[in-house]
């Protein structure tokens, strides 16, 4: 449904998930070793022909068509880029599970982290919902547009050491001078980051 992409390829290192997925894309092999889905991706993206690529993680199967197509839309003017939106649920904000994003004027990731950030210190001593009416936090969605050549670049630095602390692979470029231009969307993701999200998920699309 995603208007800015000439084609879908699923990239797995696992035959039980090229065995479902074969049956309606294309489905390319890749090594077993990779640290980061971005390195996982990489190994495809030197195998095509294509001027970028964007990163669909398998974690977010309710992504919406129209965050594709606006991280595609803000690579244009990027060697990268992803998505945010407005955190909206208190149980959000102190949760490792959900990764959030400052972002400078321009719309360029400063850092992501686990942790919240930032720390709104007038604010800090009061509840987790006036800390959110103080702030506006944005919560970081999981998924990454890539010029091609960026993208080969980035698989050539070492793992960083930020990325290793928070486990985040979009640190690695962050921290070899990479900017990340970020697409500020509506649509909150609905992931699974832990088994119990499995079955949420599951009804979310039996409905």
């Amino acid at each position: 449904m995603a208007r800015s992409l000439a084609e879908v390829i699923v990239a797995t290192d696992d035959p039980r998930i090229r065995e479902v997925a074969e049956r309606f894309c294309r489905v390319e092999m890749t090594r077993s070793d990779h640290p980061s889905g971005s390195d996982r991706v990489a190994e495809v993206a030197a195998r095509c022909e294509c001027d970028g690529v964007v990163n669909i993680q398998g974690d977010e199967p309710l992504i919406d068509s129209g965050v594709i197509d606006a991280v595609a839309d803000t690579l244009q003017r990027s060697e990268m880029s992803t998505a945010a939106t407005r955190l909206r649920d208190a149980r959000e904000l102190e949760s490792p599970n959900v990764v959030k994003v400052v972002v400078n004027s321009s719309g360029r990731a400063l850092y992501f982290s686990r942790r919240t950030i930032p720390f709104v210190r007038d604010a800090a001593s009061r509840s987790t919902e006036e800390q959110m009416a103080a702030f506006a936090f944005l919560k970081h969605l999981g998924i990454y547009g890539y010029r091609r050549e960026t993208l080969l670049r980035i698989v050539q630095y070492p793992v960083s050491s930020l990325e290793r602390a928070e486990r985040l692979e979009q640190l690695r470029a962050l921290e070899n001078g990479i900017q990340i231009a970020v697409a500020q969307v509506d649509y909150d993701s609905v992931g699974v980051d832990v088994p119990e999200d499995v079955a949420r998920v599951e009804a979310l699309l039996n409905r």
